[in-house]
C-alpha cells in the first residue's frame, strides 16, 4: 500500500507543482457579463455575453460581508486558518469514522477545494474521487498553501466555487438570490450561502436545514444554555420560508443601464472589428480573450440626458397614442457615437426593439438630399420658384396626385421656401427633373442603400417613401454638416482618423445647410417662433411619414448632429403628432444640453459659391385701374449661387414677359380675360384619366383640379355628367367614384371641349359629394 501511495505522489506531483499562480487565476477570470464603458469610464450598461454559466464580477476579499467568510469558514473548514492545505486532523477522523462505518464530516478543506476547481484533474466526478485524484489534491493542496497566501485562497474559492445551477461565485449568487452585492449580506443570508456550497442543488427545506446549522454556530457565545434553543429554534423556522423564497429568486437581471440597445450594438462592431483583424492575419487578435469591460464613444451624461427627455416627452404627448421614440447623437468630425436611446424603456410594450435601427419612414427628411442634388445639378438654385399647386403626375399605376401636410397650397414659392417650409408638391416636381432612379444613386452614396430600385418607389421617394434607420438617416444628415462627405459611424474609440469619400457636391451642402437653417424661410409652415429656432447656428429637417405612423426631426450644428425618432414600434398611427409637437422638442433639449457652454458658429461658404440680392416678381398679373402693383411672390434678399447660376430676378412668365402688347400705335392693350375663345380646351384631367383616392387621407379632404387651357377667359364654365359645376378657368371638384364625363363650355353653353376619366376607391355619401359641389362653386 505505501508503494502505491508513494507511486501515485511521484505522478500527480509534477500537475500539482504546475498550479496557476493568484495573479494568473485572477487575470483569467472571464464574467458572464461584459461591462460597456462611457467614453469617461463609466458604468452605461452591463450584458449578459455568456448563456452557458452566470458569473458576476470578481469581489475582493475586504468586499465580502464578515458574515459569509465566517459562515463558509465554519461550515467548510473550522481550522483553515491553522492547516498548512491539510487538515491532518479531520483527515483521521474520517478515516476512523469510515472504518467503523460511522458518519462523519468530509475532510476535504477549503485549499483542497480550491485546488479541484483549478484543475480538472482534481474534481470529483460522480462515483467520487479516486486513490490517485485524492493524493493529487492533497499535494495540490499544500502546494497552493506554499505559494499562495490565505485571503487569496478564501478570495478565488469564493469567487471560483459554484452555489446553485448556473450560479458561479459570490457576486453572481448574492445578486441572484438576495438582490444585492456580496458587501452587504447579513447572517441569514450568509448561512443560506454557506450551506449551498455543501449541497448546491439541494432541496430548499434541506438547505434550510443546513442553514440553521451554520447560523447556530455563529451564534455569539454570550447566548445561555438555556436561551439557544428556543432562538435558534424559532430563527430556524423563518430561515426555511427565507429559503425557499431565496432559491427560487432571479434577481440578477441579464442586463441593467441606461445604454442596453447600444451595449448590443457595440459588442457586435467589436465582434466585426476582431473579425476583420483576424482576416486580415492579425495573429494577437486571433488569440485575444472577448473583452469583459469595453470601453465606448458614448457620453454618460449625454446618455443620461437624452433618455430622460424622450421619456418626458412621451409623457406629455400621453392620450396621442405613441409610446416609443430613439434619440442619436453623432460628433460631426469623428462619426463617434455620443448618445444612442433605442427606446423608451418602461413607457414601451417594446422596449427590446431598437428604434435607431428599426427600418421607418422617413418622410420629409429626405428632401434635403433631393433639393441638393437638384441644385448641384445645376436644376434648381435656393431662389428658382416652383409651383405648389395641385399636381397630376402620370405613372404607370395611374396618376399620382401629391398632397401637403396641411392640405393646402402655397402657390408659386422659391426653393428655399419650399424645402425650409416641407412643402410636398415642390419637391415631387423637383424629382420628376432629377428623376428617381438618379435620386436613388445619390441616397446610397450617402450611406442611405435603398432595398428597391429608384422606380420601385416612383415619385413618392420625395417624400420619404422607403424605410430607413435613424442611425444611417442621421449620418446622411452628418455628411451635410461634413461639406457632403460620408464616413461611417463608430461606437468605440477610433484608432485612426476617419476616410471621407465625397458624396455631394460641398456646393450644395452649404446652401442646403443655409437654408435648413433659415427660420424665415420655414415661418411659412413652422411660424417664426417655433421649437426648432435655437439662440446658436442649427439646420434642421423634420418629417411625417404617412398616416402620423413616424415623427422625425434631424439636424446639426457646427459639432454635432442629432436624429430623433418618435412613434409606435407596433407601426399604430399616432393622433396629431406633428414634426413640432413630437420629436421637434427632444432635438431641441438634446442640442441646448450639447451646446449649454459651447458655442455653434455657421459653417464658411466653399469655394464656387457667389451671394447675390436677389428680387422677386409680382405674385400675379396687374389689374387695370388698380393703383398699387401686386405684391411680389417673396421678398427681396441675399442669396447663394453655385457659381454660373446666379442671376437678380426670379418671376413667373406673365411678369417676366408681362400680360400687356405693344400695339403699333404704341398704346398698351390688355388681353381680354372676359371672351372664350374657340380653341379653348380642357388641360387637365386628360382624357382617359384614371384617379385613385388616397386611402390614408378623409375622401372629404380630397380635390381634383379641373383646368382649361391657358387661352380660356373667365366665362368659361363646366359641367360633370352633364350637370352644371361651375365657372372660371380653374375649378376643385370632390372627387366620387365612377366614370365621369367633363365639359368644357363658353357664356352660351357651347361645348368647347370633352373628357372622360374614372375614379377608383371610397368615397363620401352622395349626400355630402353634393354638399361639397355647392361649396366648391
Amino acid at each position: 500500500m505505501r508503494l502505491v501511495v508513494l507511486l501515485a505522489s511521484l505522478v500527480v506531483a509534477p500537475v500539482a507543482w504546475a498550479l496557476p499562480t493568484y495573479d494568473e487565476v485572477r487575470a483569467d477570470f472571464r464574467p458572464s457579463d461584459t461591462v460597456i464603458l462611457s467614453a469617461e469610464g463609466e458604468v452605461l450598461q452591463r450584458l449578459r455575453t455568456d448563456a452557458t454559466v452566470r458569473r458576476g464580477q470578481w469581489v475582493p476579499l475586504a468586499d465580502v460581508s464578515p458574515a459569509l467568510r465566517t459562515a463558509l469558514v465554519l461550515s467548510e473548514d473550522k481550522r483553515f486558518f491553522e492547516h498548512s492545505g491539510v487538515d491532518w486532523r479531520a483527515a483521521s477522523a474520517a478515516a476512523w469514522g469510515n472504518l467503523w462505518n460511522q458518519r462523519t464530516r468530509g475532510a476535504s478543506t477549503l485549499t483542497m477545494q480550491l485546488a479541484g476547481l483549478l484543475d480538472g484533474d482534481w474534481r470529483q466526478g460522480p462515483g467520487g474521487r479516486s486513490v490517485v485524484q485524492k493524493i493529487g489534491q492533497t499535494v495540490a493542496a499544500q502546494v497552493l498553501d506554499r505559494r499562495w497566501r490565505k485571503d487569496q485562497i478564501l478570495e478565488a474559492y469564493l469567487n471560483l466555487v459554484p452555489f446553485r445551477g448556473e450560479v458561479v461565485g459570490i457576486d453572481a449568487l448574492s445578486r441572484t438570490l438576495f438582490g444585492k452585492a456580496a458587501h452587504g449580506l447579513d447572517d441569514r443570508e450568509a448561512a443560506v450561502a454557506a450551506a449551498l456550497v455543501r449541497a448546491p442543488n439541494a432541496k430548499p427545506a434541506l438547505v434550510a436545514q443546513r442553514a440553521c446549522g451554520v447560523l447556530r454556530a455563529m451564534q455569539p457565545a454570550t447566548k445561555t444554555a438555556i436561551t439557544q434553543p428556543r432562538a435558534a429554534q424559532t430563527d430556524c423556522d423563518a430561515l426555511e420560508l427565507f429559503t425557499t423564497a431565496a432559491v427560487q429568486r432571479r434577481a440578477f437581471d441579464a442586463t441593467e443601464g441606461i445604454a442596453p440597445h447600444f451595449a448590443r450594438y457595440a459588442l457586435r462592431q467589436q465582434a466585426a472589428k476582431a473579425t476583420q483583424a483576424a482576416s486580415a492575419g492579425n495573429a494577437a487578435a486571433v488569440g485575444a480573450p472577448a473583452q469583459q469591460a469595453l470601453r465606448t464613444t458614448v457620453r454618460a451624461p449625454l446618455q443620461r440626458f437624452a433618455v430622460q427627455s424622450l421619456q418626458q416627452q412621451l409623457r406629455e404627448l400621453h392620450g396621442r397614442n405613441v409610446e416609443d421614440g430613439a434619440v442619436l447623437v453623432l460628433d460631426n468630425a469623428a462619426g463617434a457615437v455620443l448618445a444612442w436611446v433605442g427606446s423608451s424603456g418602461t413607457l414601451s410594450q417594446a422596449s427590446e426593439v431598437d428604434g435607431v435601427l428599426a427600418l421607418r419612414q422617413p418622410g420629409s427628411t429626405l428632401k434635403p438630399f433631393l433639393y441638393a442634388q437638384a441644385i448641384a445639378e445645376r436644376r434648381l438654385t435656393a431662389a428658382s420658384l416652383v409651383d405648389d399647386s395641385s399636381a397630376q403626375i402620370a405613372t404607370s399605376g395611374g396618376l399620382y396626385i401629391p398632397q401637403n401636410y396641411d392640405r393646402q397650397f402655397k402657390g408659386w414659392v422659391s426653393a428655399r421656401t419650399a424645402l425650409a417650409a416641407s412643402l410636398n408638391v415642390p419637391a415631387v416636381r423637383t424629382l420628376v427633373m432629377v428623376t428617381p432612379d438618379a435620386f436613388h444613386r445619390q441616397l446610397g452614396a450617402l450611406g442611405l442603400p435603398l432595398r428597391e430600385s429608384g422606380d420601385y418607389f416612383g415619385y413618392s421617394l420625395a417624400l420619404g417613401s422607403p424605410e430607413v434607420p435613424l442611425l444611417q438617416l442621421t449620418n446622411a444628415f452628418r455628411s451635410l454638416a461634413n461639406g457632403g462627405r460620408f464616413s461611417p459611424t463608430t461606437a468605440l474609440p477610433p484608432s485612426a482618423r476617419p476616410v471621407f469619400t465625397p458624396a455631394l457636391d460641398p456646393r450644395a451642402a452649404f446652401i442646403v445647410g443655409d437654408i435648413l437653417s433659415d427660420g424665415n424661410a420655414r415661418a411659412r409652415t413652422f411660424g417664426t417662433d417655433s421649437v426648432l429656432a435655437t439662440r446658436f447656428w442649427t439646420a434642421v429637417k423634420t418629417g411625417t411619414s404617412k398616416d402620423m405612423r413616424d415623427n422625425w426631426a434631424v439636424g446639426w450644428s457646427e459639432r454635432y448632429t442629432v436624429g430623433v425618432w418618435v412613434g409606435n414600434a407596433s407601426g399604430a398611427a399616432m393622433h396629431d403628432v406633428s414634426g413640432t409637437s413630437g420629436a421637434a422638442p427632444v432635438w431641441a433639449a438634446v442640442m441646448g444640453f450639447l451646446h449649454a457652454r459651447q458655442p455653434s458658429r455657421a459653417p464658411r461658404a466653399p469655394q464656387g459659391l457667389v451671394q447675390q440680392a436677389v428680387r422677386f416678381g409680382a405674385s400675379g398679373p396687374a389689374e387695370p385701374g388698380r393703383r398699387t402693383p401686386p405684391m411680389p411672390l417673396e421678398a427681396a434678399r441675399q442669396e447663394w449661387f453655385v457659381q454660373g447660376t446666379q442671376q437678380a430676378l426670379f418671376a413667373i412668365n406673365y411678369v417676366a414677359a408681362s400680360a400687356y402688347s405693344i400695339s403699333d400705335s404704341g398704346k398698351n392693350s390688355l388681353k381680354s380675360a372676359e371672351a372664350a375663345p374657340e380653341a379653348a380646351r380642357i388641360a387637365m384631367p386628360v382624357q382617359g384619366t384614371i384617379i385613385a383616392l388616397d386611402p390614408d387621407i378623409p375622401p372629404q379632404a380630397q380635390r381634383l383640379r379641373l383646368k382649361a387651357s391657358d387661352d380660356a377667359g373667365a366665362r368659361v364654365a363646366w359641367r360633370m355628367d352633364g350637370k352644371a359645376l361651375g365657372r372660371g378657368p380653374l375649378l376643385e371638384w370632390l372627387p366620387w367614384p365612377g366614370r365621369h364625363t367633363l365639359e368644357l363650355t363658353d357664356a352660351q353653353g357651347r361645348v368647347l371641349d370633352t373628357v372622360r376619366f374614372e375614379v377608383r376607391g371610397a368615397g363620401v355619401a352622395p349626400g355630402a359629394t353634393q354638399a361639397a359641389a355647392q361649396r366648391a362653386r
